[in-house]
């Protein structure tokens, strides 16, 4: 089976309740679209599961992206020699925004780390990649964070970059595709701003599937991509 979640948020708990429900085993594969990190309590403990798990395809989301630079910038030794470019007036704004946007529980678990697993955590978060396509019966299924920013139907999925397809919006209403069968997955948008319920959306072309997992009232959602089921908790 093939399943796809996203925006674990380092709800670890409902994570590992996700992988039992969905009784995930090594013959199945499952794909995260991004934003594995920051805000919930446990991010950390998230990637290092995920790690270990070969069946587990992870997508970059604009948090992990951000993440991935500014841990490795906190993570570097401090010599003389770097002593002027190891944190700029910049890095230091943006380290101080992601704080802001709940980056302190992932700079927290990371700076528990020894420093060959910090190494480890930073090499795996470079591995994301930046969408995924695959094909399920006769439905084909595009997998990107937020979605597929200016898009145009001739427009290659190489052609985007990284802001159109972890930051930038799509509106799940508006028809992208002429052929009934292919579907784009995002998360990045949390559904009970577009429906307002915790609940994976449908839309004309684009399935939402970031359920809130890290707020109140929120849920970590689960689509199996073979049946449509979708799993909650």
């Amino acid at each position: 089976m093939y399943y796809v979640m996203s925006d674990i948020h380092g709800e670890y708990e409902k994570y590992r309740k996700m992988l039992d429900l969905i009784r995930l085993s090594d013959r199945d594969a499952l794909f995260v679209l991004g934003d594995v990190v920051d805000r919930g309590p446990q991010p950390v403990e998230v990637l290092k599961d995920m790690m270990t798990r070969s069946n587990v395809y992870p997508i970059m989301g604009n948090h992990d992206f951000l993440a991935l630079y500014l841990l490795d910038k906190l993570n570097m030794d401090i010599t003389e020699e770097n002593l002027d470019n190891a944190l700029t007036t910049e890095d230091m704004n943006d380290i101080f925004g992601w704080l802001d946007d709940g980056g302190s529980t992932t700079i927290s678990g990371f700076q528990k780390l020894p420093k060959s697993e910090r190494t480890d955590i930073l090499e795996y978060l470079s591995e994301f990649a930046l969408y995924e396509t695959i094909d399920v019966g006769s439905k084909t299924f595009i997998m990107v964070h937020a979605g597929l920013g200016n898009f145009r139907k001739d427009k290659k999925l190489s052609e985007y970059s990284a802001e159109e397809l972890l930051i930038t919006r799509n509106d799940p209403n508006i028809k992208l595709f002429d052929d009934e069968n292919i579907f784009l997955i995002t998360g990045h948008t949390p559904t009970p701003l577009i429906s307002g319920i915790p609940e994976i959306y449908h839309g004309a072309s684009t399935i939402c599937i970031d359920c809130g997992a890290c707020f109140d009232g929120g849920k970590l959602a689960c689509l199996c991509l073979n049946t449509m089921q979708e799993f909650y908790i």
